[in-house]
């Protein structure tokens, strides 16, 4: 049975516990105060949900910290790095500042590469990034479920986070190699922006949205293109 260790007992960290749990898998809820991981494990009422501390989470053959960047994340799981070698790292962090209006990253990296290369012996998955912490609690929007992007640089391990969420409430999206993850968070600092302009937040989330499709297959105006095509435009270039 793999266990998952996850490791702060915020909004986020609580609701994957909560969601785990329900889909089955054993998850340990890990807190710097153990009263507290007691109290929300009693609260949530799950079967296979256990409270430890950040070492006994990090003892989970998947671990998932639930904290943020700005506030010390590597520096707090610095200590724990023995026991993070060869395991998945879930990532679910956003690399934001703390009024939520930009990120303290550049451009040209992800708070899932920055984990990465921080602890270079794991197998960094990142998860749940898109999906704000309400979004939990009602993931479907009508009709529509709720998308998770997942990236990674480790097919075996994407896999196996894939394998792990099968029973929960949310429709996962295989979104590549891990550096990736720089659009990904982008986009959540917009999706951000956005719900609160619009009175969304934080009840929202982007989506993928298509149909299997051979390119041409209904482009009307093909021939009428190519029959005006002249003076070095070239027919599916602009």
């Amino acid at each position: 049975m793999t266990t998952i260790g996850i490791l702060g007992t915020g909004r986020m960290g609580v609701r994957l516990a909560r969601m785990l749990a329900q889909a089955g898998q054993t998850v340990i809820l890990g807190s710097r105060q153990i009263d507290r991981a007691r109290q929300i494990v009693q609260g949530l009422e799950q079967a296979t949900l256990s409270a430890g501390t950040y070492a006994e989470a990090a003892n989970a053959d998947v671990i998932l910290p639930a904290m943020f960047l700005r506030d010390g994340m590597l520096e707090t799981l610095e200590p724990l790095r023995p026991q993070f070698d060869g395991k998945i790292y879930l990532d679910i962090s956003n690399p934001f500042n703390d009024t939520y209006t930009d990120f303290i990253l550049p451009w040209d990296t992800s708070g899932a590469e920055q984990i990465q290369h921080r602890f270079p012996k794991t197998r960094v998955v990142g998860a749940f990034k898109n999906v704000w912490w309400e979004v939990f609690d009602a993931p479907h929007f009508g009709e529509s479920v709720s998308d998770v992007f997942v990236v990674s640089d480790d097919a075996d391990a994407k896999a196996t986070v894939l394998k792990l969420v099968e029973n929960t409430p949310f429709r996962y999206i295989d979104a590549g190699r891990l550096a990736n993850a720089r659009t990904i968070e982008r986009m959540t600092l917009l999706s951000g922006e956005l719900g609160q302009r619009y009175g969304y937040f934080p009840r929202m989330n982007y989506k993928l949205m298509g149909e299997t499709w051979t390119p041409g297959h209904r482009d009307r105006l093909a021939p009428l293109l190519a029959s005006v095509a002249d003076s070095g435009y070239e027919l599916g270039v602009v």
